[in-house]
């Protein structure tokens, strides 16, 4: 049994508001959930601190234990502090020649080795 940690929709149409579960990843997006982790309101303001409510010690938990979380809930947890963001990785310039994989750091932009 693989864990997620996703976005399970509630609210009415055109209201979207979203819950951020814990759940199995067989079942489906409003289904059973295992624990609830937080909220999402996407239509509150980008400043609101009623926006995204996270519970930290949960989360870092459920992380611990081999959950993984979604691309949406995995840009929140980055943003919150939670998780390290993603290494990039260049493939090519726009000249058009092919440059071997480099790996760049997301904050400062330089190439790590």
């Amino acid at each position: 049994m693989t864990l997620k940690i996703r976005l399970a929709r509630l609210g009415c149409k055109h209201r979207p508001f979203y819950r951020i579960v814990a759940a199995n990843d067989k079942s489906r997006r409003d289904g059973k959930q295992i624990e609830v982790l937080g909220f999402y309101d996407p239509l509150q303001g980008k400043e609101d601190a009623n926006r995204v409510s996270l519970k930290f010690d949960r989360i870092k938990y459920w992380l611990s234990v081999g959950a993984q979380p979604t691309d949406s809930v995995e840009n929140m947890l980055f943003r919150a502090g939670l998780i390290p963001p993603k290494p990039m990785v260049v493939v090519g310039s726009k000249n058009g020649q092919q440059s071997t994989n480099l790996h760049v750091s997301p904050i400062t932009g330089e190439i790590l080795n």
